[in-house]
């Protein structure tokens, strides 16, 4: 079927966890302890991941998904199976790209910025804790990321000021165009973003910020008050 969402499984070398990837959307990513239950999970998260595709204007193509088609299957890393997280290339990471496919990538890896950013907006500044009492605030969850973000930067020789993390809105609008304008240089000469491939690069990052976008959402506890 041509509208079946493509999915990687990215399998831990010791096969204690699988990751499933749709390489088509940069940050549709989830892992569990099988292939069918990340593959559950994934399908679990696709209404929220929908979001997404209607800030980058691509709802209808999203919207219109039915059934999955696993198109590879590959060895993951110790790291695999340890965190549950994505962190070997898939053969579709490594395949050439063109620069329309490119613009798509990076489309949704600006619209997944774009979610994270009103996420953090809206939530509570204290998140819901652990069963043990720990857990990030907000404001930590969110430098966490935008630190993560901009240390890959690093990869493509994209700094920042004496290494200083940007967070304002302004700094931070400029640094990813930045890091989207670097992104397209790179692939117009050929190159990796040091030993990554530039496509899991963007996924990679798109990932991290929709992972902890929705870390957010899940420990907010904005309703809680308001229903106290």
């Amino acid at each position: 079927m041509a509208n079946e969402l493509k999915v990687a499984l990215e399998v831990g070398p010791r096969k204690k966890r699988v990751v499933a990837v749709a390489p088509d959307w940069p940050g549709l990513e989830r892992g569990a302890k099988t292939g069918e239950a990340a593959i559950e999970r994934l399908e679990s998260y696709m209404p929220r991941y929908g979001k997404v595709a209607n800030l980058a204007g691509m709802d209808a193509e999203f919207a219109a998904i039915a059934g999955i088609d696993v198109v590879e299957e590959y060895e993951g890393t110790g790291s695999t199976d340890f965190w549950g997280i994505s962190f070997a290339f898939s053969s579709v990471d490594r395949a050439p790209v063109s620069n329309e496919e490119l613009e798509r990538e990076l489309t949704l890896m600006q619209a997944c910025w774009q979610f994270f950013d009103d996420v953090r907006s809206r939530v509570s500044a204290e998140m819901r804790k652990g069963p043990r009492g720990g857990g990030r605030t907000r404001d930590q969850i969110a430098l966490h990321v935008l630190a993560t973000e901009q240390e890959w930067a690093n990869k493509l020789g994209v700094g920042t000021k004496q290494g200083a993390r940007v967070t304002d809105e302004d700094g931070l609008k400029a640094f990813r165009e930045t890091y989207c304008s670097t992104i397209r240089t790179f692939h117009s000469e050929g190159k990796m973003a040091r030993t990554w491939p530039l496509r899991y690069l963007i996924r990679h990052i798109a990932y991290h910020v929709m992972d902890h976008a929705w870390e957010m959402e899940d420990k907010d506890l904005s309703g809680e008050a308001q229903s106290a």
